[in-house]
């Protein structure tokens, strides 16, 4: 019996699924996915898949990944959604198909308590806060019991806790096999764990990062594995990029000096100025900013400023290199203290071999970006001196082809090795681009001639959901079109009662209309705004699905978010009932990526606005709208606050790249769709 035999009886109404779970809905959809997915797996090749919401994509690959025999890799993108397979879905389906499969999941190591840092962290007490010493009284109870060491299952812990980072490792001070708690190491065990998995979980960073440095878990785990799943592909070469390249930041140089005052404290106090080569590093770095001068070239597309030359665009050329000159001095003078007491103990030959790596980095940026790479330096939070290949392709190309090469993962001057053992890759996401070829996604990857399917949603949006575009608000070319958009978004969820989430395309305009909605709606009365930054993410939205204010009592919520919660945000119900979106989510035109992507592809003769711009934006935009409908009970209104939809010509392909969505034409109507949501339960009730 063929895979494809095996799996389509799994989705049938008295199927094993609606056995175990009998309100899960037969999805033809759902079928049609599945089925795809066993015939890549039995021919072992790539299948690239948009599933629309509410298909059921998880179950669609899970049901043929596990009952193919194969040793399987998920790759998520998000932490929340690694943790969902693990604890709901995988057990759910082992259930249903009486599988007995090990499963996995492996994070990041900064998710992992070591115990090498609470001790120290214990030892060295620098009069730590009393939230902090709260938080790591509490992580120390819990670290007595914990098998997995997932500092997630602390509670109450916030992930933006200082004791946290305290109590975490980084590639940078992992001591690694020199750490006197090897043995009981919690990111080594998880390691140990995965790799002795049927089904291993994993998000696309740290399969990326294992990747590029040849490390002991993607790496390791891909030549004994079969089927290779990355859920919510659509991010996957630009979290590619990240790892291709290089990049450094102040808070790495700082850290690296607070690491060294405190070994040095520990295993060789006298033998150098500690505190002084500390400051030393504090001072460079304080004159690497003050260096950049925040303004014109530092603009609200993330305040990156283009590194076209030897030096940053419109910076002055002998600060700047006299400010990186002494960061070189800097860590040249740590590395001279470290060189002669390196033996003494583990912690200071590790930091030896660090300070060894930074400044071969930072020397890096000392002369000009090599050939086929951008480089930019961002000026928001702690200075970060970043170069990213323009084009990934050619990379992911060879990975997808066979085991990467023993060398590197990322070499492309020689083909993978003949021994290695194909394996089926599967790409699926709610939005991989605005055609029906899906070239936005496969040409970025590597993945021509791949075979692709686009399955569309269930739902019913025509019946579901509406779609308004305000005619009287600016265009967001105006500078007065944040405060409007919020004081017109105010009353909409005054009269809505909350149930509101805001997405905005740049961290400026949050700040505009967060700030207009906070004066609008102060604390207890019965509407809470919810603003990205005040508190962790998945913490404002438990708070935006409860209904609850931050004392526990019932309240209307209005989110205002940009970048990561423009996906990822699940939240069916009456919770959410009106999602709007600023403006069109094109890509920033002075972002310095954006401008030599655009220079590459006109030095090929491309259309940089169809072939680039407008499918970014469409992905994008489909991701916001995506927040709205998450069941066949769920009702809504879309809100896109640019007219540019409707008057300009890319406007049309950005509409049929939404849903089918009813269209509201006036204020009235969309205040009487309002007036609907209000009246009667979201569950049964009549359209917006």
């Amino acid at each position: 019996m063929s895979l494809s035999d095996l799996v389509l009886p799994v989705f049938a109404p008295d199927g094993p699924l609606a056995r175990v779970r009998p309100d899960l809905r037969s999805r033809p959809g759902q079928a049609a996915m599945a089925l795809a997915v066993a015939q890549a797996i039995n021919a072992r090749e790539s299948l690239v898949v948009e599933a629309g919401t509410g298909i059921g994509k998880t179950f669609a690959y899970l049901v043929p990944a596990l009952l193919s025999g194969e040793r399987v890799l998920i790759s998520t993108a998000t932490k929340t959604l690694q943790d969902q397979l693990l604890t709901r879905d995988l057990p759910l389906l082992q259930q249903a198909l009486a599988l007995p499969l090990r499963v996995a999941a492996l994070k990041g190591r900064a998710n992992y308590l070591c115990l090498y840092r609470l001790e120290q962290a214990r030892r060295d007490g620098e009069g730590h806060d009393e939230a902090v010493a709260h938080d790591l009284a509490c992580v120390e109870r819990w670290a007595q019991s914990t098998r997995s060491g997932d500092l997630a299952e602390v509670p109450g812990l916030d992930e933006y806790s200082a004791a946290w980072r305290q109590v975490t490792s980084t590639v940078d001070n992992c001591l690694g096999s020199g750490c006197p708690r090897l043995r009981q190491c919690h990111v080594y065990r998880a390691r140990h764990d995965a790799q002795a998995a049927d089904v291993l979980i994993i998000n696309h960073h740290l399969f990326f990062a294992d990747l590029g440095a040849q490390g002991a878990g993607a790496a390791q785990l891909l030549p004994d594995t079969g089927v290779v799943v990355f859920d919510e592909a659509h991010r996957l070469a630009e979290t590619a990029a990240q790892f291709l390249g290089t990049h450094v930041s102040t808070s790495q140089l700082l850290q690296l000096g607070q690491d060294v005052v405190a070994a040095g404290a520990r295993h060789a106090r006298g033998a150098a100025d500690w505190q002084g080569l500390l400051q030393h590093l504090r001072q460079c770095a304080h004159a690497l900013r003050l260096a950049v001068a925040p303004g014109e070239a530092a603009d609200a597309a993330g305040s990156r400023i283009a590194w076209t030359g030897v030096t940053p665009e419109a910076l002055d050329a002998s600060a700047w290199d006299g400010a990186l000159e002494g960061v070189v001095a800097a860590l040249r003078a740590v590395l001279a203290a470290l060189d002669g007491v390196a033996q003494h103990a583990p912690d200071l030959a590790h930091l030896h071999s660090r300070t060894v790596a930074l400044l071969e980095r930072v020397l890096h940026f000392c002369s000009s970006a090599e050939a086929g790479t951008v480089r930019w330096v961002e000026s928001a939070g702690a200075l970060r001196m970043v170069e990213t290949p323009l084009d990934v392709a050619g990379a992911l190309r060879t990975l997808w082809k066979g085991k990467p090469p023993t060398e590197g993962a990322w070499d492309e001057s020689d083909e993978p090795p003949a021994a290695s053992a194909p394996r089926s890759w599967i790409y699926t996401s709610a939005t991989l681009g605005d055609g029906k070829d899906l070239r936005w996604f496969t040409d970025a990857c590597g993945l021509e001639g791949a075979r692709t399917l686009q399955v569309p949603s269930p739902f019913d949006y025509a019946r579901q959901a509406a779609l308004y575009v305000p005619p009287a608000l600016p265009l967001p070319s105006d500078a007065g079109h944040s405060v409007q958009l919020a004081r017109w978004v105010g009353d909409a969820v005054a009269r809505l009662g909350g149930h509101t989430l805001v997405l905005t395309t740049s961290l400026r305009a949050l700040a505009v209309i967060a700030d207009e909605l906070c004066r609008r709606f102060a604390p207890g009365g019965g509407i809470e705004v919810l603003v990205q930054g005040h508190a962790s993410r998945s913490r404002m939205v438990e708070r935006f699905r409860a209904q609850l204010d931050a004392s526990g009592r019932p309240a209307g919520h209005v989110l205002v978010g940009a970048a990561s919660f423009w996906e990822g945000i699940d939240v069916p119900g009456e919770a959410l009932q009106m999602v709007v979106i600023d403006k069109l989510p094109f890509p920033a035109p002075g972002d310095p990526w954006e401008q030599a992507q655009a220079r590459r592809l006109a030095d090929q003769g491309g259309n940089v606005f169809r072939r680039h711009a407008l499918p970014s934006a469409a992905v994008a935009l489909k991701q916001g709208a995506g927040r709205l409908i998450r069941n066949e009970n769920d009702h809504g209104i879309l809100v896109i606050a640019d007219t540019r939809l409707l008057h300009k010509g890319y406007g049309k392909p950005l509409l049929r790249a939404l849903p089918p969505m009813r269209r509201l034409h006036t204020q009235e109507e969309f205040g009487a769709a309002l007036d609907a949501l209000t009246r009667t339960s979201t569950r049964g009730s009549p359209s917006p």
